[in-house]
């Protein structure tokens, strides 16, 4: 089970990454990728560079989402490892069994009044 949580933690890191390349490549104003490839588009007549980048934004934005709820179930997110500390609470140590610290001795006040007294 963690061998299959590793490796899909690893997956969303990648698209992860992968998403941050995509949306840095674009450019809300149209300065971006598709500006610099916008001649060669219409001559090879290949889609526009923004369209196929904006295709692979939503591309990689779903991968997350699935591999994010797999790894959900694969982790048993359904409420299964719920913590129990009924035990711990019934068990605790009462303020009786609680042990004593020793208690530092009293310093001897005559003489510190006795001085301040002078």
């Amino acid at each position: 089970m963690n061998v299959i949580f590793t490796i899909l933690a690893v997956l969303v890191i990648i698209a992860a990454i992968l998403l941050t390349i995509v949306v840095l490549l674009q450019n809300s104003k149209g300065g971006g990728l598709a500006s610099n490839f916008g001649a060669a588009n219409q001559t090879f007549g290949v889609p526009q560079a923004a369209d196929i980048l904006e295709k692979i934004t939503w591309g990689l934005v779903a991968v997350i989402l699935v591999l994010s709820i797999c790894s959900s179930f694969v982790t048993g997110g359904s409420g299964k490892n719920e913590v129990d500390i009924t035990n711990d609470i019934e068990n605790a140590v009462t303020a009786t069994d609680a042990p004593e610290f020793p208690v530092a001795p009293a310093a001897e006040e005559a003489p510190a009044a006795e001085e301040a007294a002078e």
